[in-house]
């Protein structure tokens, strides 16, 4: 019997990793089947207010021999090694016949782009049949199915490297610059390693998780041949996962704006932008006969400077999710920009210098040569950002928001 098994929520805040308790199971399972292909590691919805870190789910495919006996396997490795003490951990495993997945494709895009309840998995798993391990109030039946039915039009490979057991928790020892060194050879093949302007390796997490390091990029071959450049701790493995990290695939282009999901909406700046404590940058845009509060938050870094640089009346198409009525951006597309002014005390024709006030509503006047005008002039000045697309910084950038070297667009303002 092919099968494709989905699991999700198995770790907490604490420790533990879904990925990583996926690759358990997988090898578990070697007992009473073989495994087909990579497993798939499909980011959700970012915005979910209950997500552990990164709202991951993975999902393998198998050649099962016998049901009822991997679902004991599973059963022995939840209860192992997932976080179960943790009031926030709900795991929930599926094994979906591989001619149902198709009748999970609409299920898994809402996964991506909207909010679920528990009970719209439950729906799905009773109107298909699915076998079904549920622990808990069992949320972790959303993901498990929206990993096995995402269809990945688009999509890159990430290599995770794991910890030995008895180093869960401990410092991570890896040389950094080696990372750095992986980035001048491999990008953008392998990319988001590092943020050369901020000084942050992103490949090694700061969590208690096992992992020790990932790296993502376009080619398998490339993500083999880099890892021999890193020097860290030992690992004790490493696998490959096809994932949707890097695809944009969360966007919503049309509808409602509402809160918890993410968008791609062109408007024009309504409102200068302002800033305040704590380095926030926030404007205003028009959609159609709404106004949408739009944010590039401190950790954007330089970023800020291209949303300090808009103007009232510059068209804009805005990428980011959406909370408290509020749109954080992961990039912008600026469409059009308006001419920009400044209003300059006028030259006298005489001597070419600027004129001085002659006092309230006297206007201007020359002292030298004794010429008077009475209204300022109107100078254009140049506009300090292009047209085109700009991104966060990679330190800021979310796992599924599209970095600007994977899109074959003109005009891309890449932060690196």
């Amino acid at each position: 019997m092919r099968l494709w098994i989905g699991i999700d929520d198995t770790d907490s805040l604490e420790g533990m990793c879904t990925t990583y308790i996926a690759l358990l199971l997988l090898d578990e399972l070697i007992e009473v089947g073989e495994p087909l292909g990579l497993p798939r590691l499909i980011r959700l919805n970012p915005t979910i207010p209950y997500k552990t870190r990164g709202n991951g789910a993975v999902s393998f495919q198998m050649e099962i021999y016998d049901l009822d006996r991997a679902m004991e396997i599973a059963d022995e490795v939840i209860r192992s090694f997932a976080e179960l003490e943790d009031e926030n951990t709900n795991p929930g495993v599926v094994f979906v016949e591989e001619e149902k997945v198709p009748f999970l494709r609409e299920f898994a895009e809402m996964a991506i782009k909207d909010v679920l309840s528990i009970n719209d998995a439950l729906k799905v798993i009773e109107r298909l049949s699915i076998p079904h391990l549920k622990y808990k109030n069992g949320r972790g039946l959303i993901g498990a199915l929206a990993s096995v039915g995402a269809r990945l039009d688009d999509f890159v490979y990430e290599l995770l490297a794991y910890r030995y057991p008895e180093r869960f928790g401990k410092p991570r020892i890896c040389d950094l610059e080696s990372f750095y060194d992986l980035d001048l050879r491999f990008y953008p093949v392998i990319f988001d390693t590092v943020d050369w302007c901020h000084n942050v390796v992103m490949a090694v997490p700061g969590t208690p998780c096992p992992v020790l390091f990932g790296i993502r990029g376009e080619k398998i071959e490339a993500l083999k041949e880099a890892i021999n450049i890193l020097k860290t701790e030992s690992w004790e493995k490493y696998a490959i996962f096809i994932t949707n990290h890097a695809t944009d695939m969360h966007l919503i282009s049309d509808g409602e704006v509402r809160d918890f999901r993410s968008y791609k909406i062109v408007g024009e700046v309504v409102k200068k932008p302002y800033e305040i404590v704590g380095g926030h940058v926030f404007f205003e845009i028009r959609v159609g006969e709404q106004i949408l509060k739009c944010a590039a938050f401190e950790p954007t870094k330089q970023f800020r400077n291209v949303v300090r640089a808009l103007i009232p009346g510059d068209k804009v198409e805005v990428y980011g999710s959406v909370k408290n009525s509020t749109l954080n951006l992961e990039k912008i597309n600026i469409l059009e920009l308006q001419k920009q002014f400044v209003e300059l005390n006028p030259i006298c024709p005489s001597c070419g210098k600027r004129m001085e006030s002659a006092g309230k509503n006297q206007g201007f006047r020359c002292r030298k040569c004794k010429t008077r005008a009475f209204d300022k002039i109107r100078v254009e000045i140049p506009r300090k950002i292009e047209t085109g697309f700009y991104e966060v910084p990679p330190c800021a950038r979310r796992h599924l928001t599209k970095p600007l070297i994977r899109m074959k667009v003109a005009k891309r303002h890449i932060f690196r």
